[in-house]
């Protein structure tokens, strides 16, 4: 074990450890913003905002794909910066090899299966007669790029468990820093339109995917991606599905809200739905750093818990809670304030406009408390912590988001009343996550003072 990557991880005063950790994870969430914000521009520029329309319709299939990277990735980050703290480094080497292998087959697998049932999966995902001529292009394409976007996904999350966050940020900005050059160039000049966004987002995938491949072929890593040290047993993929599934579950039920959410939206017209997705787009200003904040320290918290250093757990933690906060107070004021003009940026059509801007700024609402529960969020995930992050995740977008959504649409014939349901359920998904924390936190500590078998 290279004792250099983890030192960080050991010794560093907190708030160095916190901040170099974070840093990284951060820049590597604002690229993937900015990837998520340039399809967008570059398709509000053509000036068909049913293209926009159909972009936002397609994106929620991907983000289950997008799901099954953050299984392995945050599953196999859990597992191999425990075991790091344990000094098990073989098993962190499986654990890698384990979540490659499997998340690529995973990624074939689904990349055919969405070319077999293209049209019933627009329709299913929201398309309108309008808009599913331009969201079949768009989702036909992409699929291509399923198995790099698993694999890209997965190890920008692991490779920052054995202390290398600027490699991990490295691929992340490779990855979108291509599609986002691409984008003006497919879209606009080459005229390809929703046809060019989707094939920038399979290159920039595929790019990002062969840099990790390189580092982890490389004498440069821990980790391994070779067959022969493929193992799922010994607890590996139990390990990495116990706190995986949890995890994607919530991205996956993130998807199957926005879907609904499209489908409740489309009955106010193709505008409406077109505004909540550039919405949801502003709001991802404000959720992508904190969600940056809030990965960035789970190597670091599930290191300190391997090695049994409570005192040094609980330090990281409540540093990260306070900048958390901190952040999230003022990414709030500059979203709130700017959201006219981010809105302006990509909708071109005044009632689009108008219900962007009013969904931007109900959606911001959430924005003082995410950035704490993406930290709880987190930290219950360095435990662990299987059951209490199957709650969490079942809670935010499901049991809480979709009841909540269902009863809006029921009470009130409003589309901007449907907006209201994603903050009022981040409050109560911050409260949850607060409470699981308290009482997981309490167990697994104990049970590892106890020499429990991590």
């Amino acid at each position: 074990m290279n004792e250099k990557n983890t030192e960080i991880f050991a010794n560093a005063p907190v708030p160095k450890a916190v901040i170099s950790n974070i840093i990284p994870s951060i820049i590597s969430m604002i690229m993937v913003l900015l990837y998520n914000l340039a399809d967008t521009f570059f398709i509000g520029q053509t000036k068909n905002d049913l293209m926009v329309a159909a972009v936002s319709v397609a994106t929620p299939a991907f983000l289950m794909f997008m799901a099954v990277g953050m299984l392995f990735g945050i599953g196999g980050t859990s597992l191999i910066a425990r075991m790091l703290g344990i000094g098990k480094s073989e098993t962190a080497k499986n654990t890698s090899s384990f979540c490659f292998w499997t998340g690529l087959t995973i990624g074939i697998v689904s990349m055919t299966g969405i070319w077999i049932f293209s049209k019933p999966l627009c329709r299913l995902i929201g398309a309108s007669d309008d808009t599913m001529e331009y969201t079949m292009q768009y989702v036909n394409i992409v699929a291509a790029g399923i198995p790099f976007l698993i694999v890209s996904n997965a190890f920008s999350n692991i490779i920052r468990a054995e202390g290398k966050p600027k490699t991990a940020m490295t691929g992340m900005i490779i990855g979108n820093m291509t599609n986002i050059v691409l984008d003006p160039i497919m879209i606009l000049l080459f005229g390809w339109n929703v046809a060019g966004a989707a094939i920038a987002t399979v290159i920039g995938n595929l790019f990002s995917a062969v840099f990790y491949l390189c580092h982890l072929l490389s004498k440069k890593t821990i980790l391994s991606i070779k067959p022969r040290d493929y193992k799922a047993g010994g607890r590996i993929a139990t390990g990495v599905m116990a706190i995986g599934i949890p995890a994607s579950l919530n991205s996956m039920l993130m998807s199957t809200s926005n879907i609904i959410i499209n489908n409740m939206m489309a009955k106010h017209g193709d505008m409406a739905v077109a505004g909540l997705g550039v919405a949801m787009k502003v709001n991802m200003i404000v959720v992508m750093h904190l969600i940056g904040l809030g990965s960035g320290i789970q190597p670091l918290l599930g290191y300190c818990f391997g090695a049994g250093n409570k005192k040094r757990y609980f330090a990281v933690l409540r540093f990260s809670l306070l900048l958390a906060f901190g952040l999230s107070a003022v990414m709030t004021v500059i979203c709130y304030c700017g959201a006219g003009p981010l809105v302006n940026a990509f909708l071109d059509n005044p009632d689009a406009y108008g219900y962007g801007m009013q969904f931007s700024r109900i959606y911001i609402l959430s924005g003082p408390i995410i950035g704490m529960l993406f930290v709880f969020m987190n930290a219950i995930q360095s435990l662990g912590a299987a059951l209490p992050s199957l709650i969490l995740s079942v809670s935010r977008q499901g049991l809480v988001f979709i009841p909540v959504l269902i009863t809006f649409s029921k009470i009130f014939d409003s589309a901007k009343m449907l907006a209201y349901a994603q903050p009022v359920t981040d409050y109560c998904a911050a409260t949850i996550a607060a409470i699981l924390f308290i009482l997981a936190s309490r167990k697994y500590f104990r049970l590892r003072e106890n020499n429990y078998k991590l």
